[in-house]
């Protein structure tokens, strides 16, 4: 750390030395202030000199001076969220000007595919993110940030753990396989960017159409996010500094039963089930040794995260630099710290320019991340502890006789060292795991080097540089080490091998598990771009470029048994047995895609736009028969309001028409998908799965139609699109019948995907008073379908989804629940095979038959795919204060509430939620929650019952701040206090609706947090 510091201290030093020596001849010294219209002073204004790259900024009282060439004509006057201004120099010494805000940004310069081009002029779908609102989200990873930012694009958690993955979908799912987006950072390509601070983001724009995206072709089927960072600019050398220190709890826990009323709830069961005997539950009332345990309130605690962001830029007009550090850190809110998550960044930018025609550059990103993880979803221990009985004590009194010092946690119920054998003792209360135990023992480290970044040259030919050629290489290079130790813990239950006797149940024998490996992609692209204005009115642009990306991953790894020490300077693959249970492993994959692209774009009067895209991809995941795919795209808009009919409508300060049409790929399947794989065992070759050289790209069609409205000298922007997308061609594995042998499925292409919809976004600016605002808002409607299948596969059936022709990807698929039974006239009226009691599920009886039948009464419950996603964000400054806050939320989303399902309706005596104490206990007391029962009521069955609505709104982010601007030698100091998650309406009854999963089995939940913070520049 000492190194990186010194080096980033001696780099500082060298660019200001160089500014402050830099000889200037022939020039003139042209001074003066920038203000706002109501006369602020505006720090930080860039000021050049038109056709160079001379220029300097604004100091903090708004002041500049600037040493400009005799022959020099125009200064530029440019500052985020302003309009550019030109001034012409006509021997002025001082020159004093007043920036207007730009309210919609339409002269705004856009980063899309390769190139730029200024937002008025764009025919496809894209929305451009508002970067400082963004800012505000304090999130750990950028992806969350775009949540509710932009329409049609739904941003999920996987769960609340600190360092678990992040879902995006751009305009819903679309094919059955990966429907991830893809990113471009600083012109390089990456399916990931957790390792981005969010305080380096310069600017991010999501392509969502076709027409946009095609440019990036064979991997764009899923969408593209367009990601530039924070460089240097021309001036002293200024340094930021950002710090702030936040706490969090969770949130939404269900109210659990206590002891009482769960015996209660017990002796009730073993009444409703058929049997004999006198009732055991009614026999352990008042027992001694029993507790009344909160399990929640004992696995959460509260969190704690803390961010640091160290930065500094500066330049002259030969070099602009900026370096950064940061660091997050976050200590989840489950007991004994094992859930901790921390991130490193380094991150350096040096543009240079060695002519005025010819710069090279540099982007280095370095990060190292370490996720300490735990079981945070599936078999969770958020899931054991909701079904772990609460008359057991988290903790064995210090006399019992398998208590010690190691392992004082409690495990079977009431267990005695012969205790495994005495039948019911066992199972009275369920042998769920003690999940503050598994948090005490759970080490499970993952560690992420990596090193992303380019290096760039840039050469501008003719002479107003219209022609530009840029070269850029650029790496993504992962390495990864994770390494588990699953420690032996638990109270003995009598199994396990000969020589394991003895040991706990939990982790029998102990073993650690370890990977290394890494995954590293190069890309070569080189492109030509060509823009010229003629006659004021015809402005051409055209690009040609070629790309070549390779990408190698391998991995090893091992793990051993038998560990006779434990402690952290044991738990090496070397101290392990090494006589049994030996594993190791190793493999490599790589693949390669060499492109061609094209795009030109004309503008006419700033009125009639056509621009057209087309990429050709050769790529060796495909067969030689369908290496090369093409990906055209054309899209048109005409900006009606410019035109003389539309002339005296003073308050339509513009209005666009677009349209577009385009195809975009999927080449993101296995590697050698179209080879068939055999193996040897014994001298004996077996074919394990058959090849496929037919096999080609998945392929997106994409329609779409738009509108842009700006009213009030664009003070209200609003835009409306609506889309048509067909993915064809998608992959599926299609199984061989069993005579062929014991075969791996073989991969063809079979299915249609349909997605529609309609997407909306407002925003309004008042920015004329002291007092500025803005509102912003969006909604999306989508509208997913199956349209076609393989023969061979009519559906594709899981535990509780059925993906089928006519309906949703992967719609939930079970009996539905039509009310409770409430006599047993009531179920002679209605089944005919008697296999139902009073109190049990009444299940809707499709075909009429009188039974209850899998292949004839079960139906879509329905969709885990949103209808509707929307999100709307306000933000004010008044004087010092500012104040910003997000709400984002979903609807038309179901969930499969599994926990639900264990909770509150199994046959075995886990604990339940407080909704049991309503459940039915004769004719006419519920007919929603059946009876309690160690027997079958119909709960066993996938139904409506656990399909949740799991529609919400979320109060994401609100902060409040102060800027002070008075402070000598600082430029600008703020306060600030976050809150996330403040709150959340939701019907759904899971720890939290926005899981990415299709069945909720307890999942980590979200957490509420409140942040403090400090910004600094000075």
């Amino acid at each position: 750390m000492k190194t990186i510091f010194f080096n980033l201290k001696r780099g500082i030093l060298g660019f200001v030395f160089i500014f402050l020596t830099s000889a200037v001849f022939g020039q003139v010294l042209v001074s003066g202030k920038v203000t706002t219209e109501s006369g602020e002073s505006l720090p930080g204004v860039s000021i050049t000199v038109k056709g160079t790259t001379t220029g300097t900024i604004t100091n903090i009282d708004g002041n500049y001076k600037l040493e400009v060439p005799d022959d020099a004509r125009v200064l530029v006057f440019s500052f985020i969220g302003m309009k550019v201004e030109e001034v012409e120099i006509a021997g002025q010494t001082n020159i004093n000007v007043i920036l207007h805000e730009d309210t919609t940004g339409l002269d705004e310069v856009v980063v899309v595919g390769y190139t730029s081009r200024k937002k008025s002029t764009l025919t496809g779908a894209v929305s451009v993110v508002d970067v400082s609102d963004m800012e505000k989200t304090r999130v750990p990873n950028v992806a969350q940030a775009l949540q509710g930012q932009i329409a049609g694009v739904l941003v999920t958690s996987s769960t609340g753990a600190p360092g678990d993955p992040i879902q995006i979908r751009i305009r819903g799912e679309g094919t059955i396989g990966n429907n991830n987006p893809l990113y471009i950072v600083d012109g390089v390509p990456s399916r990931d960017i957790t390792f981005l601070n969010q305080a380096d983001i310069k600017t991010m724009t999501v392509l969502k159409d076709a027409a946009a995206a095609a440019i990036y072709g064979s991997r764009a089927s899923g969408g593209v996010v367009v990601i530039t960072t924070k460089s240097g600019v021309i001036g002293k050398t200024s340094f930021d500094v950002s710090y702030y220190r936040g706490l969090q709890k969770v949130s939404n826990l269900p109210n659990m039963l206590n002891a009482d009323q769960y015996i209660n709830t017990l002796e009730k069961a073993w009444n409703n089930s058929d049997r004999t005997g006198v009732n055991p539950y009614t026999a352990d009332r008042g027992r001694s040794d029993f507790s009344d345990t909160n399990w929640l309130d004992e696995l959460f605690e509260q969190g704690k995260s803390q961010n640091l962001q160290l930065t500094a830029s500066g330049g002259t007009d030969k070099m602009q630099f900026l370096t950064s550090l940061g660091y997050y850190g976050q200590d989840g809110i489950v007991v004994y710290n094992n859930d901790k998550y921390q991130k490193l960044n380094y991150r350096t930018n040096i543009n240079v320019n060695i002519t005025d025609r010819f710069k090279i550059g540099t982007n280095l990103q370095l990060s190292y991340s370490t996720q300490d993880a735990i079981a945070s979803k599936g078999e969770s221990l958020i899931r054991f502890a909701l079904l772990r009985a609460p008359v057991l004590a988290v903790r064995k009194d210090v006399n019992d006789p398998t208590y010690s010092e190691r392992d004082p946690f409690t495990d079977m119920p009431f267990f005695t060292p012969t205790g495994y054998d005495q039948g019911l003792q066992r199972t009275m209360y369920e042998m769920v795991g003690n999940p503050i135990a598994k948090a005490f023992f759970s080490d499970d480290k993952r560690k992420v080097y990596k090193t992303f970044g380019n290096v760039y040259g840039e050469y501008a030919f003719l002479g107003n540089k219209e022609l530009k050629f840029r070269t850029n290489l650029g790496v993504d290079l992962t390495m990864f080490h994770n390494k588990a130790f699953n420690e032996n813990f638990g109270d003995d239950d009598g199994g396990g091998s000969a020589i394991d006797k003895g040991l706990g149940r939990q982790n029998r024998p102990n073993n650690l598990s370890e990977e290394r490996g890494e995954a590293r992609t190069i890309t070569f692209n080189n492109t030509l771009n060509y823009a010229k204005t003629f006659n004021d009115k015809h402005d051409f642009s055209a690009m040609v470029g070629t790309e070549y990306i390779e990408n190698y991953e391998s991995s090893i790894g091992a793990s051993r048994a038998r560990f006779p020490f434990t402690t952290d300077k044991y738990r090496y693959l070397d101290y392990g047995g090494s006589d049994l249970d030996i594993w190791n492993s190793g493999t490599a994959s790589e693949w390669a895609l060499f492109s061609l692209f094209a795009s030109t774009s004309y503008v006419y009067d700033n009125k009639y736009m056509v621009t057209a895209n087309v990429r050709a991809d050769a790529s060796s995941r495909f067969s030689e028969n369908n290496r090369w795919g093409y990906f055209p795209s054309v899209s048109a808009g005409w900006k009606i309001s410019d035109e003389d009919f539309l002339s005296d409508v003073d308050w339509l300060s513009n209005l666009k028409l677009r349209a577009s049409w385009g195809k975009l790929g999927n080449q993101e399947i296995d590697d050698y998908a179209y080879l068939t794989l055999v193996s040897q065992v014994d001298g004996v070759v077996k074919t394990n799965r058959f090849g496929n050289p037919d096999l080609k790209w998945e392929s997106s069609t994409q329609s779409n139609f738009g509108v842009d409205v700006g009213l009030f000298n664009n003070k209200l922007a609003m835009s409306a699109e609506y889309f048509v997308k067909n993915t064809s061609d998608i992959l599926l594995p299609i199984s061989l019948p069993s005579v062929v042998g014991d075969v791996a499925p073989t991969i063809v292409n079979a299915g249609e995907v349909s997605n529609k919809g309609f997407e909306f976004s407002l925003d309004y600016r008042n920015s004329d008073k002291a007092f500025k605002y803005n509102i912003n808002a969006n909604i999306a409607t989508l509208t997913n379908n199956v349209e076609k299948l393989h023969p061979n596969v009519p559906n594709i059936v899981t535990d509780v989804t059925k993906t089928a022709v006519g309906h949703p990807l992967n719609s939930y698929y079970g009996y539905r629940m039509i009310g409770i039974y409430q006599n047993q006239a009531e179920i002679d009226s209605y089944l005919s095979d008697g296999s139902a009691k009073p109190g049990d599920i009444k299940f809707k009886d499709v075909n009429g038959d009188g039974k209850i039948t899998p292949d004839k009464d079960r139906e879509f419950l329905g969709s885990p795919i949103p209808d509707l996603t929307y999100g709307f964000s306000f933000s004010a400054t008044y004087k010092g204060f500012d104040f910003s806050m997000l709400f984002q939320g979903v609807s038309g989303v179901d969930r499969y509430n599994q926990g639900k399902q264990i909770v509150d309706y199994d046959t075995r005596p886990f604990n339940y939620t407080t909704a049991v104490l309503g459940a039915w206990d004769g004719e006419g007391s519920s007919n929603t929650i059946p009876r309690v029962t160690f027997q079958d009521n119909g709960s066993s069955k996938v139904s409506s019952i656990f399909v949740e609505d799991a529609s919400y709104l979320r109060l994401k982010n609100i902060e409040i701040g102060y800027n002070i601007k008075s402070i000598k030698g600082i430029q600008n100091l703020r306060f600030y206090v976050s809150s996330q998650n403040l709150f959340t309406i939701t019907d759904y009854s899971g720890l939290d609706p926005e899981s990415t999963d299709l069945m909720d089995l307890g999942t980590y939940p979200q957490s509420t947090s409140v942040l403090f913070g400090v910004n600094v520049k000075f």
